[in-house]
């Protein structure tokens, strides 16, 4: 059984099982069926209750559990949660948490072109924290996580090596 949330607002509970051509399972403990064709491995096609839909996946993260799927044009958002993940996170282990992200490592050799953050800055996933110039390219390196900067390990200018530990969180 899943718990799924759909464009972080609806959930819906389902034990669906796919094969072959078939789908069928319970959704919020209605029982559907359908048919199911795997085009390749990012698209999709269901039929159900006589209405086609065209699937496509346009981003997979199978370690948060997420998925965009894309359904007959229109984008939605995935969250997907088993038994296990509620479990974990009621104990407050869950395994966000427990893959915390706590530093930022240089990916290869370079320089230190220019730093976006101070210490003690609040930022949030995907937030651009340092310039890398690497191989006459400039590397945009992103915050993996929600955080604070706890510290800046280098300067502006400072060349550094690869796996240096430029920014603790």
């Amino acid at each position: 059984m899943y718990n799924v949330k759909v464009n972080n607002s609806n959930s819906f509970k389902t034990d669906i099982k796919l094969n072959d051509t078939l789908f069928e399972g319970s959704l919020n403990e209605q029982l559907i069926k359908g048919d199911f064709i795997k085009i390749n491995d990012y698209q999709y096609h269901l039929i159900y209750n006589n209405s086609s839909y065209n699937i496509d996946v346009v981003k997979l993260n199978a370690a948060e559990k997420t998925m965009v799927l894309k359904i007959n044009s229109i984008k939605y958002t995935l969250e997907l949660k088993d038994k296990y993940d509620t479990l974990l996170q009621s104990l407050g282990m869950d395994s966000s948490a427990s893959k915390k992200i706590n530093q930022i490592k240089a990916p290869m050799p370079g320089m230190v072109l220019n730093i976006l953050v101070n210490e003690g800055s609040e930022v949030k996933k995907g937030d651009v924290l340092l310039v890398l110039e690497a191989m006459k390219m400039e590397n945009m390196l992103k915050s993996p996580a929600d955080g604070i900067v706890k510290k800046i390990a280098v300067q502006k200018g400072n060349a550094v090596e690869k796996n240096q530990l430029l920014i603790q969180f």
